[in-house]
């Protein structure tokens, strides 16, 4: 590399939750990568309300590598809080954000910089499913890409996980963005500058099990849904509009008898009323909660509370 890119400075991302078995190991891996490279490194470890001793063992990290920022939150905020806490604490020309669990390999560390070094301002990698897996997970992920990429106008690429790379100019446009129900790969791939695709094919984790429970999973599907879309209202306004023409269509069927004068043949329909009644008073239903879920997304944003708080920052 020349003289120059000597000079930038990357900083790495890594949000952290009880991670007492695993932190040191992928520590290891990703200074086995960083150190051979030709860029100024900081670390910034975001532990976001670890109970297992996590930002202890960090702490005795930093003690013997300066590189080492730790940023500990005051509770558990979540993932996109932790993330989005180490996107603003970073300072450096690129930014990595990257899992601790080592499933995101850190060997694609230079892979990313070489492709932010030739003037891509995102690159995201991307996971590679095999073809003979069939999970539950990812059954679900699929359905999910499936379903934004189609409700939305952002395109998220399938298997696109917090794993990637950025310029100072893309985090600084994401930082730009203040809302308090955080999808951190919407809105990324909102903001629309230079990107590429990087793909990866996913290692097991080190130690432990994924901190993401089907509850976070569904809540973080959520928060996509109703941040980049308004598709469950128009979803609601359609059924709407479709009762309303059974509703035309039965009228037209009951005035014919009355044209007809053949009033006798009319038998009280209770059951199909009660059918009507029942299925129109669902949607009624669907449609005020999400008509609640949107009200209940605005009374948070409105609060305008902040999406993280910090406890502690220091090496």
């Amino acid at each position: 590399m020349s003289p120059g890119k000597s000079k930038l400075k990357v900083d790495l991302v890594i949000p952290v939750f009880n991670e007492s078995g695993v932190v040191e190991q992928t520590y290891a891996a990703v200074c086995a990568v960083i150190d051979r490279l030709p860029y100024r490194f900081n670390i910034y470890y975001v532990d976001d309300g670890s109970t297992d001793g996590t930002p202890d063992l960090i702490a005795a990290l930093a003690k013997k590598d300066e590189r080492i920022i730790l940023l500990e939150l005051a509770r558990n905020f979540g993932h996109q809080a932790a993330l989005s806490a180490g996107l603003d604490a970073s300072q450096g020309d690129f930014v990595i954000s990257m899992d601790a669990d080592g499933q995101h390999p850190p060997e694609m560390i230079e892979q990313m910089l070489e492709l932010l070094a030739q003037g891509y301002d995102i690159v995201q990698a991307q996971r590679i499913e095999e073809e003979q897996v069939l999970s539950f997970k990812r059954i679900t992920s699929s359905a999910f890409y499936g379903l934004i990429n189609r409700i939305s106008g952002t395109q998220i690429a399938p298997g696109a996980a917090d794993f990637r790379g950025m310029s100072r100019q893309a985090v600084d446009a994401v930082k730009s963005m203040p809302e308090y129900h955080r999808f951190l790969r919407g809105m990324v791939s909102w903001i629309g500058y230079r990107s590429v695709i990087l793909p990866y094919h996913e290692a097991g984790r080190v130690s432990g099990k994924s901190k993401y429970s089907l509850g976070k999973m569904f809540r973080l599907a959520m928060d996509a849904i109703f941040s980049f879309s308004l598709m469950p209202l128009y979803i609601g306004l359609s059924a709407g509009g479709i009762f309303f023409c059974l509703a035309a269509l039965e009228m037209i069927y009951v005035l014919s008898f009355w044209v007809k004068g053949d009033t006798s043949t009319l038998a009280p329909g209770w059951s199909s009323l009660m059918f009507v009644i029942l299925i129109a008073s669902g949607m009624l239903m669907i449609l005020l909660g999400f008509i609640g879920i949107y009200v209940g997304y605005i009374f948070q944003e409105v609060k305008k509370r902040p999406v993280y708080l910090l406890k502690k920052e220091g090496k």
